[in-house]
């Protein structure tokens, strides 16, 4: 995660084609930039006083070329949010669960401090755009959920966690609520608060013994 003028980067991808039959008059690089300030003024305004003419302005395009290129607003958001590609936590595997969960959630906790401000107006926008939900989804949450889920499946294959471990289905839930707490109280987590986290109330909950190491 509104949009209602005419969604750790990846490449420019789909989104940065224009329409079927038509000639693309932005090139793969311009488009690059042009995201780029479109996320930077997203960052700056947010979504409900973002303003196609200003990022055309300071991106010295015409906004006939973007409403062209994009349709308007809402899908320039969108590919501007698709151009990021997808998180990279796919690689994760410390040989052991407990490091493969505190190196998950400190590589989300990275992305969520560099990216503080866009990611609290892409909160607020997503919940009234349905395209602007799916691409985040797509480029955020999806590639975590599968990540995390291949890290879980490794660990029952290995036989740290029961198959039939009731705590399961709610590591996902536990690890998306501390990174959204530290924005709604207010508090910056360090690295230190991060592990206790995974040694005190997830590997308890998934039965592992930490005997203080990861």
């Amino acid at each position: 995660m509104d949009l209602a003028e005419h969604p750790p980067g990846g490449n420019v991808g789909s989104d940065a084609r224009p329409a079927a039959g038509r000639r693309s008059r932005v090139s793969a690089d311009r488009a690059a930039e042009l995201f780029a300030l479109v996320l930077d003024h997203l960052t700056d305004v947010g979504y409900d006083a973002f303003s196609v003419e200003a990022v055309a302005a300071r991106a010295r395009m015409s906004k006939a070329t973007i409403y062209r290129q994009w349709g308007g607003k809402p899908e320039l958001v969108v590919a501007a949010v698709r151009s990021l590609g997808t998180l990279d936590v796919g690689a994760i595997d410390t040989g052991g669960l407990l490091g493969d969960l505190k190196s998950y959630i400190g590589r989300f906790h990275e992305m969520a401090v560099v990216d503080r401000r866009m990611n609290r107006a892409l909160t607020h926008a997503v919940h009234r755009d349905p395209r602007l939900l799916a691409a985040v989804r797509q480029t955020v949450v999806e590639p975590g959920v599968a990540a995390l889920n291949a890290i879980l499946s490794r660990a029952v294959a290995r036989g740290e966690v029961a198959a039939d471990c009731e705590a399961l289905p709610y590591v996902n839930y536990m690890l998306m609520g501390t990174l959204g707490g530290e924005s709604i109280l207010g508090e910056d987590l360090d690295a230190g608060f991060l592990d206790g986290y995974i040694d005190h109330l997830i590997a308890p909950a998934l039965g592992l013994r930490t005997g203080g190491t990861a």
